[in-house]
């Protein structure tokens, strides 16, 4: 599928390019890391007005994890969305993608929790899915107090968190355990496969992400498995996804990993699966984070905002 580059799209990469993107790959990991926020943190916007900001602390395998939780105006208990950020399982943290968090929580109706997930390569799979794993144990137990329905809970996550989210449904599947009730999957990397068509197509470098950083991105994420060694949760492609809760699948049409979530949502039917899939022409791989200056962000962001509340409401527990 071919898309024209969407107008507002075009204007945001002809001023990035105006600035030498650094080659991440071949630099220490704390100057990539620390060059990656300054970068994303001054897009984390959202003029959408939430009722509280609160900063807390998760406890996880490892110890307490850094976390944010974003509370909607309104009474009562609210549904709790649990976020994991994208960044190649490598980069990225609760403010780089703060406005993408706060606008979920605002469009949605949501307490929407955030958490900073151990990041590779020094901590491979399953160090990020753990986390994530603890996380929602962690609300399921009550843990956000009265402010939050521990029995109405969805996952979400863009890119790499994506991956985590689809991997936790599948790991509390396999473990027997009550698996959240949906989840909001962006743009999602679900297999290391980088010979799609998508890939082809725009994984170049006109695009921003490419099929090369992808393959390192995976690299710092696989550890010592590799690509056909991946455990289920590590590569949900790969995965035996029946039994999963109905899902919502956003994709970005000149992204290299559109054909990701394209064969996530062909084997999801074949599964018997429900979901609903959206794909936004014209833009790339991590446009919801750009929603301050991109129409089909904000459009994208109250799209799954919509599916969240409609879903809660068709669901709700007396």
């Amino acid at each position: 599928m071919s898309h024209p580059v969407d107008p507002a799209m075009q204007r945001i990469l002809g001023a990035m390019k105006l600035t030498p993107r650094p080659d991440f790959r071949t630099m220490p990991m704390d100057e990539a890391r620390a060059t990656f926020i300054a970068q994303q943190t001054p897009w984390a916007w959202c003029p959408l007005p939430l009722a509280e900001v609160r900063e807390l602390t998760v406890p996880g395998p490892a110890g307490p994890m850094r976390s944010r939780l974003y509370m909607p105006e309104g009474q009562g208990a609210r549904p709790v969305v649990i976020f994991a950020h994208g960044g190649g399982w490598t980069f990225g943290d609760i403010d780089t993608h703060g406005g993408t968090m706060h606008w979920l929580a605002a469009a949605s109706g949501c307490a929407v929790l955030g958490i900073d997930y151990r990041l590779a390569p020094e901590h491979p799979f399953p160090a990020g899915h753990d986390d994530l794993m603890a996380a929602i144990a962690f609300v399921r137990a009550g843990g956000l107090g009265p402010v939050a329905d521990p029995n109405r809970m969805a996952l979400a996550g863009d890119s790499a968190g994506a991956n985590l989210a689809l991997g936790a449904l599948i790991g509390a599947r396999e473990a027997g355990l009550r698996m959240p009730d949906t989840a909001c999957l962006f743009y999602g990397c679900f297999g290391p496969v980088f010979d799609t068509p998508s890939n082809i197509a725009n994984g170049g470098g006109d695009y921003l992400l490419t099929t090369e950083m992808m393959r390192w991105y995976w690299a710092n994420f696989l550890g010592p498995h590799t690509p056909q060694t991946a455990p289920p949760a590590c590569a949900p492609l790969h995965a035996n996804l029946s039994g999963l809760p109905p899902l919502y699948l956003n994709a970005a049409g000149l992204d290299p990993l559109l054909d990701d979530t394209t064969i996530i949502a062909q084997r999801l039917a074949a599964a018997g699966v429900r979901y609903t899939l959206d794909i936004w022409p014209g833009v790339v791989h991590g446009f919801l984070r750009l929603a301050r200056d991109l129409p089909a962000a904000q459009h994208a962001l109250n799209a799954a905002g919509a599916y969240l509340k409609t879903f809660f409401n068709e669901t709700k527990t007396s």
